[in-house]
């Protein structure tokens, strides 16, 4: 069984993470197969968007502990560097729109992950869970990067030492994600979101990442430096023209990505 599934439809790849009889938990294939598929993404040009959700109740229960406490197993270490690491990486380095459609529970690393992507939106239903401290771990998946960046730093250090479980809704509002969704129109919603995002200019996408990623370091100075640099990128690409000449022509720009 492939732990990954892929779906690719009018430029969006939708990629679900698939063992969910164990609630889409982690394990050393899973993880090189999202790796593989986020490696896809960036080569792909016909990929303008992509989804990343979860088969049946769960998003991701975070690692498979099984996997994790089997002496034969991989290392804690080796599962950090090697699963989680690179993952994180690729989804912030793409230079294409991910989505993260948390359709359940989003624990651990899963929580993490999502929380990586560039949209977050959630079931109503749906929560998020720092379960990391629960067995006496860190928040890892870049959990300790991310979170206090959205949420601030005391909000992120009581709900990692806490474990406490967030709602979809809650976490909307403390701008741990970007919506949540009724459960009834969830798919809906993603895929409309998705298609509207596909048909946009996605070189700026890619450059506007880019420039997000940097201004999490950047001083002033610098990242305006960066932004000049970009925007004259952004203004040699046919998007560009074609965006402009839409506008003074009054009608749809068609974007080609490019």
């Amino acid at each position: 069984m492939q732990e990954i599934r892929s779906q690719f439809e009018n430029g969006i790849l939708t990629l679900s993470l698939n063992r969910p009889d164990v609630f889409n938990s982690f394990n050393r294939t899973m993880a090189l197969q999202l790796q593989n598929e986020l490696d896809r993404c960036a080569t792909d040009a016909a990929i303008r968007v992509v989804v990343l959700t979860g088969e049946g109740k769960a998003f991701c229960a975070g690692q498979d502990l099984a996997e994790a406490t089997d002496p034969e197993g991989p290392a804690l270490q080796q599962i950090v560097a090697e699963h989680y690491n690179p993952i994180i990486l690729k989804l912030r380095h793409l230079e294409k729109p991910v989505i993260a459609a948390v359709n359940g529970v989003a624990a651990g690393a899963g929580a993490n992950i999502a929380l990586a992507c560039d949209i977050v939106v959630a079931k109503e239903s749906a929560s998020f869970i720092q379960a990391f401290s629960k067995i006496g771990l860190i928040p890892d998946s870049g959990g300790t990067f991310m979170l206090p960046r959205l949420v601030g730093v005391q909000k992120a250090l009581a709900l990692m030492l806490t474990a406490e479980k967030v709602s979809a809704a809650d976490a909307e509002k403390m701008n741990m994600i970007y919506k949540a969704i009724a459960d009834e129109t969830f798919e809906s919603y993603v895929d409309q979101l998705a298609g509207q995002l596909a048909q946009m200019p996605t070189t700026g996408f890619g450059l506007t990442k880019k420039a997000v990623n940097a201004a999490l370091f950047n001083t002033l100075d610098k990242q305006l430096e960066l932004e000049e640099q970009l925007q004259t990128q952004a203004g040699q690409t046919h998007d560009f023209k074609e965006g402009v000449a839409a506008f003074l022509e009054k009608r749809k720009p068609e974007f080609k990505g490019n």
